[in-house]
């Protein structure tokens, strides 16, 4: 038994069998809208960008909507077109942005006193998740893609390469030097 794939209208019209119904864009974005704009908030330092993000990627799922023959791999799609999308924004840097030494917020509390006690604290916990995704932004774009897609996305290394167009040797290294990083990063310190 073989699975159908939905094609374009005019090839569907060529063929004798009618293969099963595409799921219209609208639903589409309906039901895939949350994770795929938790990966594009992955990719971005701003949540207001991550929208703006998701919002181009979309657009351009839409133009080619009736090109796209499988609809099953859709998601694969849109997270090309949003890495694509995402690196045309790192050449076009914009002037009015400043990196900063400084973080608006204060650093987490020990996250080791209450592990140590034998309780989880949802505050201490989340003051963790803030500190990693704080650490996080500090990698340079290409590596935080990378880490992205191969811990939160939890795509393997080869897929991960392919998403990014690169050797899976890149992506090795690259996470490796990220996770480095990331390990020296002070705001982490209890974790370790």
């Amino acid at each position: 038994m073989t699975t159908p794939v939905c094609t374009s209208a005019s090839k569907a019209a060529t063929r004798a069998a009618t293969p099963t119904p595409c799921p219209s864009f609208s639903t589409y974005v309906r039901t895939r809208g949350p994770v795929l704009l938790r990966t594009a908030r992955s990719l971005t330092a701003n949540p207001c960008d991550a929208e703006d993000l998701l919002q181009t990627a979309l657009t351009k799922t839409y133009v080619a909507w009736d090109r796209i023959e499988d609809h099953r791999a859709l998601d694969g799609y849109v997270r090309r077109a949003l890495l694509n999308t995402r690196t045309s924004q790192w050449r076009k840097r914009k002037v009015d942005e400043y990196a900063t030494d400084e973080l608006p917020e204060p650093g987490p509390a020990s996250a080791a006193g209450s592990a140590a006690a034998g309780a989880v604290d949802p505050a201490e916990q989340q003051a963790l998740r803030d500190a990693m995704w704080r650490a996080i932004m500090k990698l340079p774009d290409r590596q935080r893609a990378m880490v992205v897609l191969r811990y939160y996305e939890d795509l393997s290394e080869v897929q991960t390469a392919e998403v990014l167009g690169v050797s899976v040797g890149t992506v090795k290294s690259a996470v490796s030097r990220a996770l480095g990083k990331l390990r020296e990063d002070p705001e982490l310190a209890p974790v370790r």
